[in-house]
Parts: structure tokens; C-alpha cells; sequence
């Protein structure tokens, strides 16, 4: 759980503001959030919906892990609780973050659904690594614990990508690419990708 820079640990609150800054700044032109959350004040929209998964999801009812305190972070929704009726309470605030792009947003959901497990998984869902500190194995080392202890409880993970390059990183991590979904005309992809625990321990090089 070791990179060139530090080792990965539980996401404290004081660690919530850099985390997010971290995501907003990760995820501001990213193909998939720029396809499905409104153009306008686009990085503020983007801030808040990654406070949300982070504050009201993944910290509750599944597991962050962070790196150099927050410059990289991985959460991740586990199958001990069930966040339904946190979605439920948030979906108000949800829709005026997607704002005009709601039916691009329920589209791309509608196409992605049949791809995702539906026995018990580790969901992870946002990972992000701040750009100043990007190539310095920062990824790597914040998704580890959450890959191991997946498997470790017998249980595969699963993600979802809009970035051709975050296959190619993700396949060294041991996943495989279980789906590859056409989601607009302008040639926007989402990748499903999952890890089975009964994967090789040695991570691939």
C-alpha cells in the first residue's frame, strides 16, 4: 500500500477538503462528467457531486482510502450497507447539479445498467489523482487496499471508465474488460471492467 511518496490510509473528515479538490479538479474535463452534468459553472457542479459521493456515500456506507493527504483518493461502495435511501435523499440536489444534461444522464445510465453485476461486488466509485501528482504511482498505491480487500472477502470489484487510458492502467491492476458501451454519436465509450478475487496476488507489471 506504498508508493514513492507515501502509504494509503482511511480518509479522515480533515482530509474531506483536499479529497475533493482533488476529484473536482481530476474530473473537470473528463468525457463522462462533461457528457452528463451541465456546462454551466461546470467545475462547481463537479465539486459539489464529488462531495456528495464522497461525504454522503462512499465515507458512510462504504471505504476511502487516501494518499499524501488527499492528493490521491479511492472510494469505493461495499456490499455491508445499502445506500439507497442516501441516493433518495440526495436526488433533488443531484438533478440541479445534472441541470440540462438530464436526459444525456438517463440515457447513459439506461445503457450502462444490463453491464453491471448484479451478485454482490465492490463498486468503485470515483478514483482520482491531483495532476501535479500524477506518474509517481499515486494511483496505483490508493486503489490497492480496496482491491485486496475485495478479495480478500471473496467479493470481485467492478468499475466503470470513459478513458481508452485508464483501461490500459486498470488492466494492470488484474481487471478485464466485461463490456464496452456506445453512449453518444460523438464516439463517447464507457468501459465496464472487473477483478475477480480469485485473481493472481501478484499484481501485473
Amino acid at each position: 500500500m506504498t508508493s514513492s511518496t507515501g502509504t494509503a490510509r482511511l480518509i479522515t473528515e480533515a482530509d474531506v477538503p483536499t479529497a475533493v479538490d482533488t476529484l473536482a479538479r481530476a474530473f473537470a474535463d473528463y468525457p463522462y462528467t462533461r457528457y452528463v452534468i451541465d456546462a454551466d459553472n461546470h467545475l462547481e457542479r463537479i465539486r459539489r457531486y464529488q462531495e456528495l459521493c464522497l461525504t454522503r456515500i462512499a465515507m458512510v456506507y462504504g471505504k476511502v482510502w487516501i494518499v499524501v493527504g488527499g492528493r490521491a483518493v479511492a472510494a469505493w461502495s461495499t456490499p455491508d450497507r445499502d445506500p439507497t435511501a442516501a441516493f433518495a435523499e440526495m436526488e433533488a440536489e443531484l438533478g440541479e447539479l445534472i441541470g440540462d444534461r438530464s436526459e444525456a444522464a438517463a440515457a447513459s445510465e439506461a445503457a450502462i445498467e444490463p453491464y453491471r453485476p448484479r451478485e454482490p461486488v465492490w463498486m468503485l466509485n470515483t478514483v482520482a489523482v491531483a495532476p501535479e501528482h500524477q506518474g509517481r504511482g499515486l494511483g496505483t498505491a490508493v486503489l490497492r487496499p480496496g482491491i485486496e480487500e475485495a478479495a480478500r472477502a471473496g467479493y470481485p470489484a467492478f468499475l466503470e471508465t470513459s478513458s481508452e487510458a485508464n483501461v490500459r492502467f486498470y488492466q494492470h491492476l488484474g481487471f478485464e474488460v466485461t463490456a464496452d458501451v456506445t453512449l453518444a454519436d460523438n464516439g463517447l465509450h464507457t468501459w465496464c471492467m472487473r477483478r475477480e478475487p480469485s485473481q493472481e496476488s501478484q499484481w501485473r507489471r
